[in-house]
């Protein structure tokens, strides 16, 4: 039962947001409970917390300085072991292995209106990125004889949409009973003097908690109890914006096992000083990853005697977790981190104000954060063509134009590791379009055991199983 306006009164006096009641009189029934709701939710030692977060971010010098080293990391030239990679393909075909996808964004950075798991990448198909994910999902099922139960997070702002899109679709030939949806957290933004605010008379402002809150969100979902029941050991994840992503690949997977790590980091070479990948660094004994955003122009910068990078290995949010060690982290508190940014707010008469410059802040926490505390980690190198080209930005780098490019690309690699010549221009870029169902091949060996001997290009192609 919803908390009397008495209740919620006493509780926001006691700490001094009493204004967040401020036009109760003015609203009606619905937007009263639902307000008091709101209320009835906020967990006040949690708002402490972001206050205190605010105040070392005001004090503290940034989360890049200090003494670290580079992580240690396997590299490609390393990996690639048969033995491991077998244990790997055991993993998939003992049913034990699920995936854990965040896709709480929503597409409006590239224009679109709606859920960004929705958004169309398939260079001919127009395959939204859900269903290039579903269907790779798919075919390990086929392929390995196995289940692979399919972990989806959403938010508030995406659930019923996400839900509605997989129903429209069937699943994309998913299992129904396989394909769990549940909601990432919500919190709320403080302004400078660590008031929260009224985004509308009858709502304060909330916002996504991070990809970090899927671990509070695992928990209070009941998600973990279904993983549990299911005889899970392990999950891998990953985010919705790259479909370049090779989803529980057996190499990965074996190198996991092979190290007892509790967390696995599949991490890539940067491609220039400024690029905003959260670097692997060491310090203290542990492994950890500091933000782009917190280290010097320097240290982004500095060099090794050979001319690489110091800081060289960045992490595009590719792991794997053992179950035990994320059912222990959910457990946990996570640091918070703090964005200035610009919130609309309420004015004291009720008009919702939409400021030009950054006036509040927002928290987040980072799943990476939970790096120090696991007992054995392992990064892995992984060739950045073949598996990250994620679609943020409208044009530019990581856009549709370039994931579309980068996804024919590799397609072209494929054929051509198959014997079958792929038409190029002068710069070597393919000029057909191409593209791969994942249910018609996964992988190189896939498609060559599928194609015909005589196969050609002629014009674009389509392979669809």
């Amino acid at each position: 039962m919803t908390m009397t306006y008495t209740e919620a009164l006493d509780i926001l006096t006691n700490q001094d947001q009493a204004h967040l009641l401020a036009f109760w009189e003015q609203l009606d029934e619905a937007q009263q409970q639902a307000l008091l709701m709101q209320i009835e939710e906020i967990d006040f030692s949690e708002i402490d917390r972001m206050r205190v977060a605010l105040k070392q971010q005001a004090e503290a010098a940034t989360a890049g300085q200090g003494a670290f080293e580079p992580a240690p990391v396997l590299t490609l030239e390393e990996a690639g072991d048969p033995a491991v990679r077998e244990l790997g393909h055991r993993a998939l075909r003992s049913g034990k292995v699920g995936v854990l996808l965040v896709a709480g964004g929503q597409g409006s950075r590239l224009g679109y209106d709606g859920p960004k798991g929705c958004y169309e990448i398939g260079p001919i198909s127009k395959a939204p990125l859900f269903e290039i994910h579903s269907r790779k999902i798919l075919a390990l099922e086929r392929q390995y004889e196995t289940e692979v139960p399919f972990y989806v997070m959403t938010s508030e702002a995406n659930d019923a949409p996400t839900r509605a899109f997989f129903e429209l679709h069937d699943y994309f030939g998913l299992t129904p009973a396989r394909v769990i949806f549940f909601q990432q957290g919500m919190w709320p933004g403080l302004d400078p003097d660590g008031n929260l605010l009224l985004d509308r008379p009858d709502h304060i402002f909330v916002s996504p908690d991070g990809h970090g809150g899927i671990l509070s969100a695992l928990r209070n979902r009941g998600v973990l109890e279904d993983m549990a029941d299911r005889g899970l050991n392990a999950l891998f994840y990953f985010q919705v914006d790259n479909p370049l992503v090779e989803i529980a690949d057996p190499d990965f997977l074996g190198q996991h096992f092979a190290n007892e790590a509790e967390i696995s980091v599949k991490v890539c070479a940067k491609r220039d000083a400024s690029e905003g990948l959260g670097m692997l660094v060491t310090r203290e004994g542990h492994t950890e990853i500091i933000e782009y955003s917190d280290l010097t122009d320097a240290q982004k910068a500095e060099r090794r005697p050979d001319g690489q990078f110091r800081l060289l290995y960045g992490s595009v949010a590719i792991h794997i977790f053992t179950f035990g060690f994320l059912k222990r982290e959910a457990d946990e508190a996570l640091p918070l981190h703090v964005a200035h940014k610009q919130i609309p707010y309420c004015d004291a008469t009720g008009a919702i104000l939409k400021p030009d410059t950054p006036n509040a802040y927002k928290f987040e926490k980072f799943i990476f954060d939970v790096l120090p505390d696991a007992e054995r980690s392992l990064n892995v190198e992984f060739a950045r063509a073949e598996e990250f080209s994620p679609v943020k930005n409208a044009e530019g780098n990581d856009s549709p134009a370039t994931t579309r490019r980068d996804m024919v690309a590799k397609f072209a690699r494929w054929f051509d590791a198959c014997g079958v010549r792929v038409p190029r221009d002068a710069d070597g870029t393919p000029t057909v379009k191409i593209e791969i169902d994942p249910c018609y091949a996964l992988n190189v060996d896939d498609l060559k055991a599928k194609l015909p001997a005589d196969f050609k290009i002629e014009g674009d192609v389509l392979l669809q199983a």
